[in-house]
């Protein structure tokens, strides 16, 4: 298994500064979040010759690999423009993450095109529209994964065009790729389903990758208010584990029992620079206690 840290909580340094904090912290992988100056969502990749440079030398001084790197277009969009210049970055992307010698990437099921321009819903709304483009997209860029024999997690992302979790492990099999594995969020637990045990056994036989951060669960009462009345925003948090109301017991166990042996990657966004080291040293000990705890049996 590869523990790894999301260094997002840690935005406050530049990227060649994240692998030698990580590695101070005990972790030996890195799961790169997006970064407006490397790779920007939706935006065309800015990394360079320099930066990627910079970043492969920090990570080889720091002993620290890099296990996967979220990558984040409109490669979903059913506006033909937008899908087609997702495809473009997301070639680049594969090129920088082989430059990098990433194990793997990651991504979500983007939700379509940017509202502001398209004049209709998107999200959920425009399932059947996305989920088309979305297959084309990765009529160009599955050969492409394959060839760099590069694996890609995907998950399901609240207000993507597919939120379930069965539903998004159903759509990843029926592409028949090997490089195609499900990514399960645990922060997102409670929009993917109601029954977590029983969804982290659906995705047993593609499950690659876990993030791991607390939540609570938005569909109990009174929790959110959010204006206007009947706004269909998705709330949800990343919090230290213990904070929110995901039941990690049942979680690890049920990873342990399916023989889960991939990614579980750190990924709390809740605290300000102040509060970064503090957390992700916990969060560090918490994932090893549980997976000392669970896979020893």
């Amino acid at each position: 298994m590869k523990i790894s840290l999301d260094p997002l909580v840690h935005s406050d340094l530049s990227i060649p500064e994240i692998p030698r904090v990580a590695a101070d912290i005990g972790f030996e992988y890195i799961d790169m979040c997006s970064r407006d100056e490397f790779l920007p969502e939706y935006l065309p990749p800015r990394a360079n010759k320099d930066s990627i440079a910079a970043f492969k030398k920090a990570l080889r001084e720091a002993d620290v690999k890099l296990a996967s790197m979220l990558v984040t277009f409109r490669w979903a969009s059913p506006n033909e423009d937008e899908r087609e210049a997702a495809v473009k970055y997301w070639k680049k992307a594969i090129e920088i993450a082989v430059e990098l010698e990433c194990e793997t990437v990651n991504s979500i099921f983007d939700r379509g095109p940017a509202p502001e321009r398209c004049g209709f819903k998107v999200g959920p709304e425009m399932a059947e529209e996305c989920e088309a483009a979305f297959r084309k997209s990765m009529d160009e860029l599955l050969p492409i994964l394959e060839k760099e024999n590069l694996p890609c997690h995907l998950e399901a992302h609240p207000d993507d065009f597919i939120e379930d979790n069965n539903t998004a492990i159903d759509v990843i099999r029926s592409l028949g790729s090997p490089m195609l594995k499900y990514l399960f969020c645990a922060p997102h637990t409670f929009h993917l389903g109601d029954d977590m045990a029983e969804m982290i056994r659906y995705a047993a036989p593609i499950l690659a990758h876990v993030h791991v951060a607390d939540t609570f669960n938005h569909k109990l009462g009174w929790r959110y208010i959010v204006n206007p009345p009947g706004s269909t925003a998705r709330v949800h948090q990343h919090l230290n584990v213990g904070e929110g109301e995901v039941d990690w017991d049942t979680f690890f166990a049920t990873l342990a029992e399916v023989g889960f042996d991939g990614i579980m990657t750190s990924q709390v966004f809740a605290y300000l620079p102040d509060k970064a080291m503090e957390s992700s040293q916990f969060m560090h000990k918490a994932i090893h206690e549980y997976v000392d705890r669970y896979w020893s049996k």
